[in-house]
């Protein structure tokens, strides 16, 4: 098994030469009201975790900008990239702003209450890396 900083290095190169080649890079939010873009910038299966995917995307909020209540497929570590994320989960407490730099983790079978940029005035990015079956849908929405 990989540290942790050995697969930050991994994921950051991948990122990085995705960028370089084109091949993959952040959405920007594009519309009016600042809701959440995502873009993946990885995807592979896990080859010690047979019928397992491990998926890297960047999630983009632009200023004041949040995302419907709702669950993911599988483990999600969640890394901000940039500015500060409002983030509540069902499963590990109440409402929390992570900064540029702080990580949060959501577990399977939660829902994902709050998401949402921080700042009215400035915008905010997460990568968020997904472990989840093979082919899953990775977000749904809360019912």
């Amino acid at each position: 098994m990989r540290s942790i900083p050995a697969l930050w290095s991994l994921l950051g190169t991948t990122w990085i030469a995705g960028l370089i080649s084109g091949d993959a890079g952040p959405v920007r939010a594009a519309n009016a009201n600042g809701a959440g873009h995502e873009h993946t910038v990885y995807s592979a299966q896990l080859p010690n975790a047979a019928g397992k995917t491990l998926t890297a995307v960047v999630v983009e909020y632009g200023p004041g900008g949040s995302s419907p209540a709702h669950r993911h497929a599988g483990s999600v570590f969640a890394y901000v990239l940039s500015g500060r994320i409002r983030s509540e989960n069902s499963a590990t407490g109440p409402v929390r702003v992570y900064r540029a730099g702080e990580s949060f983790f959501e577990p399977p079978g939660s829902t994902h209450l709050v998401s949402a940029n921080a700042s009215d005035t400035q915008p905010a990015s997460l990568l968020a890396i997904f472990v989840a079956d093979d082919h899953a849908q990775l977000t749904q929405p809360a019912h």
